[in-house]
């Protein structure tokens, strides 16, 4: 059998779905092809899960303390099958969300791998699909005039240092654990690391993470890394940093035990189970990219600034091109490459615009670049920071830790970046990302009249210390 459509879309993930009804409205014949479930790692694996467990383990340390805020509440304790039941539900709730959005958008489904064909008696160029289905039927053709390639990645792990499932895991097998651990290991404190220790340690769980680069956080600005790494120490998480895990001393039994070498000197950790959060890697092996011209490099699609590939009529976003593996700049990139499909001219993405959350306890969010990044470019830089201790609403919610760091253009003023450590930070970033689109300067953030008593108001102090007139400092 086949179908014949204006685009095929593989992957039905964040970036796949939205892209899919995003060609719909532009009246487009369309079809995606998905071998899980609609929502892709985001909604079924990642963001949302990741996100509602973080959210209990939230409540659960807020509860714990509750006799700061004059609240007397029995012993508490926690019900980690609730928590899972309460995540299912959420997670399910928005996948029958997504199914409605596509079926509204007369949108076809296939269930199952697709995979890419060469030239053949179904087109002279290379783009047909070919799907083997989930249900074992014969495999369908779906003959497209263009293609979006969607298809995401996958927790990567390290030479000698296999998940298993039981003793060493990945965040796909922590987020379906039945029983929380006593204690954990987890090799890697970039931003899913450090989500994953902070909702363990609120939970109750023993951490220790380990961290190849100099700092936890190497992304970030190393004034929001240092800050970081202050605070989840002092709520008990052991962070070693500049280690070398030495896989080969990997044992299982009771429990699992590796050495990490830092600084020259060799240690062992031992733990009830251990984390690999390593990356992840782009799914590009069976899709049938050999089929076609389409150039991969270290792993990853290789795009242009409409994310054409070397294929004019095949187009790839999200995990699979590499650079921000983030759902939000995923979704952004199939409505970008479906308008350029659409002729309707789209602006490229500007990557230095896009907020970066991460939603441990305490959030970091960011937007721009460091102040190592900006004086590397050649900026001339000038910097204010203003804490959260300073700022009432943060007191009311008895959350003083962390800062707002503003890095300004010394030159003509402009915003350069700004980074954040703090409450509800991952909900302020906004503003700041709207003053990077807009190329505003740091004085125009400071003239906003930020509502009182609000955390928001953190960003205009910081913005008024940039010059030294920050005031309630």
């Amino acid at each position: 059998m086949a179908e014949e459509y204006d685009l095929v879309i593989l992957g039905a993930g964040t970036g796949g779905y939205v892209a899919a009804i995003r060609a719909a409205q532009h009246g487009l014949k369309v079809a995606v092809v998905e071998k899980e479930k609609l929502g892709g790692t985001c909604l079924h694996k990642g963001c949302i899960p990741s996100k509602a467990l973080l959210r209990s383990a939230e409540v659960f340390a807020t509860s714990k303390r509750s006799e700061e805020f004059g609240v007397l509440t029995n012993e508490v304790s926690l019900d980690f099958k609730k928590v899972q039941a309460r995540k299912e539900s959420i997670v399910d709730q928005l996948h029958r969300g997504v199914q409605h959005l596509l079926k509204k958008g007369k949108i076809d489904v296939y269930e199952g791998t697709g995979r890419i064909l060469g030239p053949s008696i179904f087109s002279p160029t290379p783009g047909t699909i070919s799907v083997e289905r989930s249900d074992g039927e014969e495999n369908t053709m779906l003959i497209p005039q263009y293609v979006l390639i969607a298809t995401g990645s996958s927790p990567r792990e390290l030479p000698g240092l296999r998940a298993d499932g039981k003793y060493v895991l990945t965040s796909d097998h922590a987020l379906e654990l039945e029983v929380l651990p006593k204690s954990i290991i987890i090799v890697g404190g970039g931003v899913i690391g450090i989500e994953w220790a902070s909702m363990l340690n609120d939970f109750g769980v023993e951490v220790t993470v380990i961290e190849y680069s100099e700092q936890i956080l190497p992304t970030e600005d190393a004034a929001i890394a240092k800050e970081a790494a202050r605070i989840l120490k002092n709520k008990g998480i052991k962070i070693v940093t500049g280690a070398k895990v030495l896989a080969e001393t990997l044992e299982k039994g009771q429990g699992v035990t590796i050495q990490a070498e830092a600084k020259g000197q060799q240690e062992s950790y031992h733990a009830d189970q251990l984390l690999l959060s390593v990356g992840r890697s782009a799914n590009v092996a069976d899709i049938g990219l050999e089929n076609t011209d389409i150039q991969v490099e270290d792993g990853v699609i290789v795009v242009n600034e409409y994310n054409q590939t070397k294929e004019s009529h095949m187009y790839a976003i999200g995990d699979v091109i590499g650079g921000l593996q983030l759902a939000h700049v995923a979704s952004h990139e199939g409505i970008v490459a479906v308008d350029h499909i659409a002729g309707k001219k789209p602006d490229p993405i500007n990557y230095d615009t896009v907020a970066k959350c991460i939603y441990s306890n305490p959030e970091v969010a960011s937007v721009g670049l460091t102040e190592k990044q900006a004086v590397e470019q050649g900026f001339r830089v000038k910097v204010g920071t203003f804490p959260f201790k300073a700022i009432g609403k943060a007191l009311v919610y008895g959350e003083t830790d962390g800062f707002v760091k503003v890095i300004a253009n010394k030159d003509n003023q402009d915003v350069l970046g700004v980074h954040m450590i703090g409450p509800h930070v991952t909900d302020l970033i906004s503003e700041a990302a709207l003053a990077k689109v807009l190329d505003a300067a740091h004085f125009e953030v400071a003239e906003m009249i930020h509502p009182h008593p609000t955390l928001s108001e953190v960003i205009g102090e910081a913005a008024l210390a940039v010059d030294g007139l920050a005031i309630h400092s």
